[in-house]
């Protein structure tokens, strides 16, 4: 089965066609480093993870490149750093946030389990970049300069508004534009712009004599380009970037380098909300990744960055999702369960699964794999002991890895959760035999003692019979 996946430019599910597949090459919007991130901005990152394991087993990782930004030039930074840090020169106050951020964002994207980008370019390291597109749009046609400002002439582009799906009008219904006086037109976006007293400032492109900063949608063109080129395979964010930021881009890079295509393929998470309402900090309900792993504001508890992952992925990626307490706890079960199957086998993972890989290959279709992965599980939890039993345990970890999932040993997952206590099983598997044999001779009060104290414990038991009819006894951490 072939890769493939679904292009909110045309609208289908297309097969995956890379310009190179010995260089697969993807760019997704990163973050604007100048807080701590949200749950929404955990989304693409988590979702575009998985796309970068799945191309890295296809094509091989040493010809997959993943290019994700970081925003280190923004108001929102600018006005951070100089409430944080008032007795600082600006440009001093900035680099603290944006440094100081970048590490907080990584710290908690690795506690999810995502691999590091590739390449993970800063904005302020390519305004050489930016300027020379913006040069080039000029002498094309497609921007212009105005009182310090330079934008870019949508009406040059008889293509703007494709991605969107919208017309001028509609676009300019919709939008929050800015109208000023520089402006040849509404809908004309800056490009770059002439910075106050003190910002972060750069020497102007286009003859402009004050020196200036870039525009939001110039920064991502520009770094793409320096990293992937003037084409590229896979555009990803989320869905609320489909307008204005991705629709500013393409029109940028198109116009610029003479292409149709900047990417072969844009991809789109959708939108999240917590407990059926949007997150906002006026409800109450905004909630940071770093909340989620490190206090207990959220259901009264700690999360582990994998009950994290797998709640964020059982819903497909490109529909809405709704975060819940309800939500994390089946994911805490479904990873404690599989963790309970898998115990503390160190031994060199097999191959993935097929079923599961082919969902994968159905435009990350993780919702059938995750049911594949639960289906391996039971299996294995019936199986016979032996080595067809240890080639399921083993299936169902090589298979979960390339979710980003069960990537530790069973009493590693645990000491990570510190609200579960650790047991210990060669002690839990001599107390049974005692119990087993005790309930052989009908000592039922000792039965029951040893069943008290394995509770003490913090394990669990169930009395069953095997497919012969003979007593069986099975046990795991109780939660």
């Amino acid at each position: 089965m072939e890769l493939k996946l679904y292009d909110t430019l045309t609208k289908e599910k297309q097969p995956f066609r890379p310009l190179d597949p010995k260089d697969v090459r993807m760019y997704v919007c990163g973050p604007t480093v100048y807080d701590f991130a949200h749950i929404g901005n955990a989304r693409p990152v988590i979702v575009f993870d998985v796309l970068f394991r799945l191309l890295r087993h296809v094509y091989g990782a040493d010809h997959v490149k993943y290019v994700r930004n970081i925003t280190d030039v923004d108001d929102k930074i600018n006005d951070r750093a100089a409430r944080d840090f008032p007795g600082l020169p600006l440009n001093e106050a900035i680099r603290k946030v944006t440094e100081q951020t970048e590490k907080q964002f990584h710290a908690d994207v690795d506690a999810l389990g995502c691999l590091r980008p590739t390449v993970e370019p800063r904005a302020t390291e390519h305004i050489a970049e930016m300027r020379e597109i913006i040069e080039k749009l000029i002498a094309n046609g497609n921007a212009y300069a105005e009182q310090d400002h330079v934008l870019f002439k949508v009406a040059s582009d008889p293509n703007y508004g494709k991605l969107a799906r919208r017309s001028l009008d509609e676009m300019l219904a919709g939008a929050r534009v800015d109208v000023a006086p520089y402006k040849h037109d509404a809908m004309d976006f800056v490009l770059w712009k002439p910075s106050k007293p003190g910002e972060p400032s750069w020497p102007s492109p286009a003859g402009i004599k004050a020196e200036g900063r870039p525009g939001w949608h110039i920064e991502c063109s520009a770094m793409a380009w320096k990293h992937l080129g003037e084409q590229f395979d896979i555009h990803g964010g989320g869905i609320d970037l489909v307008f204005p930021h991705h629709e500013n881009e393409l029109a940028q890079s198109c116009c610029a380098f003479h292409e149709e295509r900047m990417a072969n393929v844009w991809m789109h998470n959708g939108f999240l909300q917590v407990e059926g309402e949007k997150m906002s900090k006026s409800l109450g309900n905004f909630v940071t990744i770093n909340e989620l792993l490190a206090t207990d504001k959220f259901g009264g508890r700690k999360w582990d960055g994998e009950v994290l992952r797998l709640a964020m992925l059982r819903t497909h990626y490109r529909s809405p999702i709704d975060w819940t307490v309800e939500a994390l706890g089946v994911s805490k079960k479904a990873i404690d369960y599989w963790y309970d199957v898998i115990g503390d086998d160190t031994e060199p993972c097999g191959d993935i699964d097929a079923v599961l890989h082919d969902a994968l290959l159905d435009d990350l279709n993780i919702s059938n794999a995750i049911a594949r992965l639960h289906a391996i599980a039971l299996e294995a939890r019936g199986a016979a002991s032996g080595k067809a039993q240890l080639d399921l345990k083993r299936n169902l970890k090589s298979s979960a890895m390339i979710l980003g999932l069960l990537g530790r040993t069973k009493r590693e997952y645990l000491e990570s959760d510190p609200q579960v206590i650790l047991v210990d099983e060669a002690k839990v598997e001599v107390s049974l035999a005692a119990r087993t044999a005790a309930r052989a001779r009908k000592d039922f009060k000792e039965s029951d003692r040893i069943r008290d104290e394995l509770a003490a414990m913090g394990v669990a038991i169930k009395d069953g019979k095997d497919a012969d009819g003979n007593p069986v006894t099975t046990w795991e951490i109780a939660r």
